[in-house]
């Protein structure tokens, strides 16, 4: 009996061993075998990629090619590969118990040096091989991806159709591209009533005006590239919010140096409306409607301008609208005017956190389930809007564009501040890469053709637009200088003026015991006169000087008339008594004035609404180029009858005309620029275009003005000049009308 236990004890411990043995020798077997379906599977991926390299183009589009980097497959085709995939799954997973522990150096999902391939290889490479690619055949591959991409992105669209959402999206881009449009006009309504709540003086009011265009050609470059890596969405909603907080504070800050800072802050912000806005539209907009649509998005600039004037004319006049708290702080109407036209801004916020991200961004980011789901949303809104709910989204798998960014380990024993700081150096590398990408050698020469006609443009546009209201402006100063009336030797005694004086001149005249009660003097000059035992009392001026006049025995009493006021004059026991406090302007525009400036301003912007519509109808028949050099053409000419604008109203026609003729031009440009370049370079490019074009305003608005009331000569030369060179290098530039987008 003993004899059987041992062995019945001998056999079980030899059993056990075998057991032991056999699951030793399973796991080294299934170690092997997943080895070998990892190559097995690196060895399947290449011959399929190069055997849908060589599909036909004539494939429909349900069974257009497709493999794991995400083409579209067919039905069998696709059960075929899905039946591979599970034999591979199988065959890695043989061998392998369900409670097994995981030994190092087994397969994780990384390859290991000895598993991936050769260095060279384009598909069997991981994490840890990266280094040691070619940078260029990286490139070649994005590139072959991004081409293919955008065929098979213009079908999916194609699917999607264009309807409810197309539409929805467009009045919400449009709110933005709006706020754009009003922040052009803020400053110029403001100025008049602003210099006198903060005492604005000539360069102060010339650097204000300026400031705009500099704080929106720094935001387009910075938003435009932050905009190709971050997201379109994102990117819109963070420059219209320091749009909007930067405004609402400038509407209530009362220093000259506080509300420049605000008004720099709000044009940073707003310079990403326009090139984010484009990119962005563009993105889910057909081949055969894009050139149209962006068109019809156009319109909203100038909608940004009528309200803007609207506004002003409503109510800027009403200085009843306005409280102060004592001397330190006032908020006139001019006030409310800014604090309104921040609406479209925070109205575009509003709408657009209800709308979703770019998916040609998902997609060109590696990001391919995100930008299903946005483009099965686009799908799924249009066929419900045209009756058509039962239709089904058909695309499955969307190519993605194979990414280089680099990973950098942080760790975790990093600050949070330090953290921050390699992001955001992260993504400064990454934006200047952008930038200088646009002028690499496949790029470089449309960079340049590009820049040349941008600047052309806006040197001669914002040039002349400004120019002409400072014409209008010189024009009426003439005719008011026309009407001045002169009176010479006057002797007046024990007489009350207590009327407005307005526009005259008194040259030795003689002012014995007389009353100035309760009235405005507006340019108004006296000159060698005498003033003896005379009484001023609160007494409101402006433009209004004393010229080698004497006082004698003179009161004063809560005026404006300050010693500046007194040019060469003598003041002989003459006393000032409760000066008036605030800024003393030698010249205010009164109301009639004001509300020809927003009336001028109205019509000038209501007349590009023909421009936009004949452009928006053949931007798609005729082309870009044609679009933009004939309408630069035009607009060369039209510059030549500037030299008959020798009054008012023709000046406001001619303004007009330049106006509707030269809109379908910037409509033409903005439609060029959002299809030449690729989708992962657009906003930097587009960005980089409208800051050079910010900057060109700023030379053609300080070149230009500089000659109003000396000729007109210069001004139309420079415009004439600009416009022909741009029309002449835009026939140099690609049509890219009938081309998918990049």
């Amino acid at each position: 009996m003993e004899d059987d236990g041992r062995y019945r004890d001998g056999r079980s411990d030899f059993i056990r061993g075998a057991k032991d043995i056999a699951k030793v020798a399973k796991k080294q077997v299934g170690k092997k075998m997943g080895r070998g379906a990892d190559k097995m599977a690196d060895e399947y991926t290449k011959r399929s990629y190069k055997r849908f390299e060589e599909e036909d183009d004539d494939d429909d589009y349900g069974g257009a090619p497709g493999n794991d980097a995400g083409y579209h497959r067919n039905d069998s085709r696709a059960a075929n590969d899905e039946d591979e995939d599970a034999a591979g799954h199988s065959d890695s997973t043989e061998g392998h118990d369900e409670d097994d522990e995981i030994y190092e150096g087994e397969y994780q999902g990384i390859p290991r040096a000895d598993s991936g391939g050769k260095p060279g290889d384009a598909d069997g490479l991981g994490a840890g091989q990266a280094p040691f690619r070619d940078l260029s055949a990286y490139e070649a591959e994005r590139r072959k991806d991004q081409e293919e991409l955008a065929q098979q992105y213009e079908t999916i669209l194609q699917e999607c159709g264009h309807g409810k959402f197309q539409w929805t999206l467009y009045f919400v881009l449009g709110l933005a591209l709006m706020a754009d449009g009003v922040e052009i006009f803020v400053v110029g309504f403001v100025l008049p009533s602003a210099e006198k709540d903060m005492c604005l003086s000539e360069p102060n009011k010339g650097m204000l005006g300026l400031i705009v265009y500099l704080g929106m050609m720094v935001g387009a470059f910075v938003w435009g590239g932050m905009a190709d890596r971050i997201g379109r969405r994102q990117t819109l909603l963070i420059s219209l919010s320091i749009n909007s907080v930067a405004a609402f504070f400038s509407s209530f800050v009362q220093g000259y140096s506080s509300f420049l800072f605000c008004r720099l802050a709000s044009g940073v912000g707003i310079g990403g409306s326009i090139p984010i806005v484009f990119s962005y539209y563009s993105e889910f907009l057909a081949q055969e409607k894009r050139g149209e649509h962006l068109s019809w998005l156009c319109m909203f600039w100038m909608i940004g301008g009528i309200y803007a004037s609207a506004m002003a004319w409503a109510i800027i006049p009403h200085y009843g609208w306005s409280f102060q708290m004592g001397s330190a702080y006032q908020f006139h109407s001019w006030r409310v005017f800014v604090l309104v036209c921040a609406l479209p801004s925070v109205a575009a916020i509003c709408a657009l956190t209800t709308m979703p991200e770019s998916p040609r961004f998902f997609l060109e980011n590696g990001k391919h389930d995100e930008a299903w789901m946005i483009l099965k949303q686009v799908h799924d809104t249009n066929m419900r809007a045209k009756g058509y709910p039962e239709r089904v989204f058909s695309v499955t798998t969307i190519k993605t564009v194979k990414q280089m960014d680099e990973l950098v380990d942080m760790g975790e024993s990093l600050a949070w501040h330090q953290k921050w700081r390699m992001k955001l150096s992260a993504l400064f590398n990454q934006i200047r890469g952008n930038f200088l990408a646009i002028f690499s050698p496949e790029y470089r020469r449309t960079t340049y053709m590009m820049m040349a006609v941008w600047f052309s443009m806006s040197f001669s546009y914002y040039g002349l637009t400004v120019w002409f209201p400072d014409m209008i402006k010189y024009l009426q100063k003439q005719e008011y200088s026309s009407r001045t009336k002169t009176f010479s030797q006057e002797h007046v005694e024990h007489v009350t003026f207590n009327f407005t004086l307005e526009n005259q001149v008194h040259k030795k005249g003689q002012y014995f015991n007389d009353k100035f009660m309760n009235l405005k003097m507006k340019s108004m000059v006296f000159e060698d006169s005498l003033f003896e035992e005379c009484y001023f009392e609160d007494i409101t001026s402006s433009n209004t000087f004393f010229k080698n006049c004497t006082f004698i025995a003179t009161l004063f009493y809560n005026t404006d008339l300050f010693k500046y006021r007194l040019i060469n004059s003598r003041l002989i026991n003459s006393t000032f008594l409760h000066n008036k406090e605030g800024c003393l302007l030698s010249d205010v525009s009164d109301d009639n004035n004001a509300y020809m400036v927003y009336f001028v301003s109205f019509l000038g912007t209501l007349a590009v609404l023909p421009g936009n519509i004949v452009s928006a109808l053949l931007m798609d028949k005729i082309g870009r180029l044609r679009m933009l050099a004939g309408s630069s053409v035009i607009s060369c000419v039209s510059c030549f009858f500037l030299s008959f604008g020798n009054s008012e109203s023709a000046m406001i026609a001619l303004l007009c005309l330049f106006g509707g003729i030269s809109i379908a031009s910037w409509n033409a440009l903005d439609v060029l620029t959002v299809e030449l370049y690729p989708s992962d370079k657009r906003c930097t490019a587009f960005g980089f275009l409208n800051a050079l074009c910010k900057l060109a305003a700023v030379l053609g608005i300080s070149i230009f003005t500089s000659f109003v009331g000396i000729t007109k000569a210069v001004p139309i030369l420079f415009a004439s000049g600009a416009l022909a060179a741009g029309s002449f290098l835009a026939l140099k530039l690609p049509e890219t009308r009938g081309q998918v987008l990049q």
